[in-house]
């Protein structure tokens, strides 16, 4: 009789993971089974040869006889189980679409740090390295990989944005120096063409922003004396305000000037493209000047250019009626309102064709992003071709009045500063330029020279310096107004006030000399009752008076050749020294 008889049966996935482990009958006399049932013994796992060679040696105290061991006892199974399948191994896998967009995610984020990191590429969207670092940071800190863009389709916030960049000839910019997406890119293109597409995107918004505040232009190379301090908004700071604005086609044409001079100018030339000029360009001959009463050949084209129906009796006369036509014209162009048709105004009218006035109207612009967007409640602006000071209220007009400025050598330089006192009595330190150019050659050529204009020479070592006194001859008259700036230039009184009477006034080495001194400093503290104009004139003659501000009141000397009046008229003024003509030079504008 056999005593015994071992099977090896494989057995998989009774463990949950797929194993593979050998199962031994054992039948024998002594291990009766039942039909349906075969006793199990699972053989122990065995220390290999390498776990037995690392064993320490125990010590022959340490040695004991253990007794045998206990068959381990059987595990019964059914004999079914053995024929039956193994159940699957079932391992959860994440939803579908949420894993697929998360790939999709990871690789428009890729493909967007690829774009960043290529040299060529940054150049071609115009950005700088101090962009690309503002751009990383912006992207990698989105909760989304791009930022104009969802699910392959463009948002309302981009489509708002294309819309402003494609109007941007209505604020005087060119639209096409904005480069945009192609709008018909497929929902299922590469994520390299759709972070490239979101990047164009946002490198042109942020080229507009910057452009609409005065960064078309570098300003040294139109005069070393244009000073203004551009506002010229972070990349990041960009991308942040339109993102999460409700109307981002708004958000970003409010980087334009929002000055109401500024958009008088751009209503004007919306006007100019709209319409085909109604008057034809007129051009007057050379001739003497004509006034009311005298007869000239020139007047038919006159008339013609006004559209005055033509004096049946005597067409040559200028009468009453074309010389009011001359004065309306005059007093738009900023010429002497006379009505008398002189050499200006002949000019102004023959210089006008619809394209010169295009190139006008947007360089005029251009000067206003060089200011603030906040000019301050309360402040002062100097327009040096007009020659006119104007001190500005909340939007009003309280003080305006004539000022001279400086030579076409000696200019007024174009900036903006806080001022912060008044000095009543002053005395004049003359500058290095004027010490050098005009008092040491007079002073070479009349040794009295110094005494008779009441000079102070004082000698440090090899330098000089020299000083007029407070007093009535001096250069700063009565009284100045201090904006301390790199320049040292200011406002003031002067002693030539016959001067203010001229038609151009370009006297000054720099500085902006006030007409009426005392009527604007009266003005400037007139919120505190105690600096009456009477007051301030006491302390004249008594040295040296400075009188502080209780706040800073910002002052703006600008420059425009254009502007628009209180009652909507279009006033040009000469261009005085070329700042214009190199302006529209510098946008590539017709001049």
């Amino acid at each position: 009789m056999i005593r015994s008889l071992r099977k090896t049966v494989p057995v998989l996935g009774l463990i949950g993971s797929v194993s593979l482990f050998s199962l031994t009958a054992v039948v024998a006399d002594e291990y009766p089974v039942l039909p349906d049932q075969l006793p199990i013994l699972v053989e122990p796992a065995q220390p290999s040869f390498d776990d037995i060679a690392s064993m320490p040696l125990p010590a022959p105290q340490d040695v004991a006889i253990l007794p045998e061991p206990e068959p381990p006892a059987p595990v019964m199974i059914n004999a079914d189980d053995l024929s039956a399948p193994a159940p699957p191994i079932e391992i959860p896998l994440p939803d579908s679409d949420s894993a697929l967009a998360a790939i999709k995610a990871d690789w428009l984020r890729l493909a967007v740090e690829d774009r960043l990191a290529d040299d060529a590429a940054m150049r071609e969207l115009r950005l700088t390295g101090a962009d690309r670092e503002s751009l990383s940071a912006f992207y990698a800190a989105s909760e989304q990989p791009l930022v104009w863009v969802r699910d392959g389709v463009w948002t309302p916030a981009a489509k708002a944005i294309v819309a402003r960049l494609k109007a941007a000839n209505e604020d005087g910019l060119v639209s096409t120096d904005y480069t945009l997406p192609d709008p018909g890119l497929a929902k299922d293109a590469a994520p390299a063409q759709w972070a490239h597409a979101d990047l164009r995107l946002s490198a042109s918004a942020i080229l507009y922003a910057r452009d609409a505040r005065g960064g078309r232009i570098e300003l040294s190379r139109i005069s070393p004396l244009i000073t203004a301090k551009l506002d010229l908004p972070q990349a990041g700071d960009v991308l942040a305000r339109l993102s999460a604005a409700k109307d981002a086609g708004a958000v970003l044409v409010a980087y334009n000037p929002p000055h109401p001079t500024y958009q008088a100018l751009r209503a004007e030339l919306a006007k100019l493209r709209s319409n085909q000029p109604s008057q034809p360009t007129v051009r007057v001959p050379k001739g003497p000047i004509l006034r009311v009463g005298m007869q000239d050949p020139r007047v038919p084209l006159i008339r013609a250019h006004f559209k005055i129906k033509q004096n049946g009796k005597d067409q040559n006369l200028y009468d009453e009626r074309v010389a009011t036509a001359v004065a309306e014209f005059q007093k738009a162009k900023g010429l002497p309102t006379n009505g008398v048709l002189n050499a200006r105004t002949i000019a102004a009218l023959s210089s006008q064709p619809r394209a010169v006035l295009e190139s006008e109207l947007i360089s005029n612009m251009e000067r206003w992003r060089w200011l603030p967007a906040d000019l301050g409640a309360r402040h002062i602006m100097v327009n040096v071709p007009e020659y006119r000071l104007r001190l500005v209220e909340r939007g009003d007009v309280v003080h305006e009045t004539r000022v001279i400025v400086g030579k076409e050598q000696t200019q007024t330089p174009i900036f903006s500063e806080n001022m912060k006192y008044l000095v009543v009595n002053p005395s004049w330190t003359l500058p290095p330029s004027i010490i050098k150019k005009e008092f040491l050659p007079a002073l070479a050529a009349d040794p009295d020279y110094a005494a008779r204009k009441g000079y102070r020479v004082i000698r440090k070592g090899n330098r000089i310096s020299v000083q007029q006194p407070p007093g009535a001859r001096n250069a700063l008259g009565l009284i100045k107004f201090m904006f301390p700036n790199d320049h040292a230039v200011y406002l003031h009184d002067t002693p030539n006030r016959n001067l203010f009477s001229a038609g151009k006034r370009a006297f000054s080495h720099g500085c902006v000399r006030v007409d009426q001194p005392f009527q604007l400093a009266e003005e400037i503290l007139g919120q505190d009752d105690k600096w009456s104009e009477k007051t301030l004139r006491g302390l004249v003659g008594k040295g040296e008076r400075y009188v502080h501000l209780k706040r800073p009141l910002p002052v703006h000397l600008t420059y425009f050749t254009l502007s628009v009046d209180e009652n909507g008229a279009l006033k040009s003024f000469d261009d005085l020294y070329g700042f214009d003509r190199k302006v529209r030079a510098a946008l590539g504008l017709p001049s």
